[in-house]
């Protein structure tokens, strides 16, 4: 979804990314890592590549993900086997395994939207629509559209919002005024 929002319509994606590459056995995760483009490769904090494909094809080979759309980076073993860091990657496996999605160069133009003043802004605006769409569901009974099709719904929503404002208008005018002292 984030691929088609900034890819494919050019949108800018004001969208928090949900990231689950976090480990919680105290090793170095992902993020630890430096992603180069230019190589298709991880740089670990040794200093070491991470890739797809160690060996030389006669014919370039071209990265096929998996069901899930996740490319997977190895380490060669001779690497880790004589890193001082190896307890800190991969105390338990011969080599370290990083996973990239191939959707990564989307999330990462969302990570960094996210780190504006504009996307703060964003976030205060969709937070005040959201209340306003609970409040039509939760006190005026919109969980539910009675009419069918696209016409039915937006006359039912416009209903509501009529009778919405309505009882806002309502509140509003029927304040009393306090008398000034004289």
């Amino acid at each position: 979804m984030l691929n088609w929002l900034a890819e494919e319509r050019g949108i800018a994606p004001h969208i928090p990314v949900v990231d689950k590459s976090g480990r919680k056995d105290g090793t170095f995760e992902r993020a630890d890592f430096t992603y180069d483009a230019a190589n298709d490769a991880y740089i670990c904090p040794g200093g070491k590549e991470l890739r797809q494909y160690r060996r030389a094809f006669s014919t370039l080979r071209e990265a096929k993900p998996d069901q899930d759309g996740m490319l997977r980076y190895r380490a060669r073993e001779s690497d880790c086997d004589t890193c001082v860091l190896k307890p800190d990657f991969c105390p338990k496996a011969p080599q370290r395994k990083v996973t990239r999605s191939i959707y990564e160069p989307s999330r990462d133009a969302a990570r960094a939207i996210a780190q504006t003043t504009q996307y703060t802004i964003s976030c205060k605006l969709r937070k005040k629509m959201e209340m306003l769409f609970a409040h039509l569901k939760r006190t005026l009974g919109i969980d539910r559209l009675r009419l069918r099709g696209p016409c039915g719904a937006r006359d039912e929503f416009q209903l509501a919002a009529t009778v919405r404002n309505l009882r806002k208008l309502a509140k509003l005018m029927h304040r009393p005024q306090t008398p000034h002292p004289a």
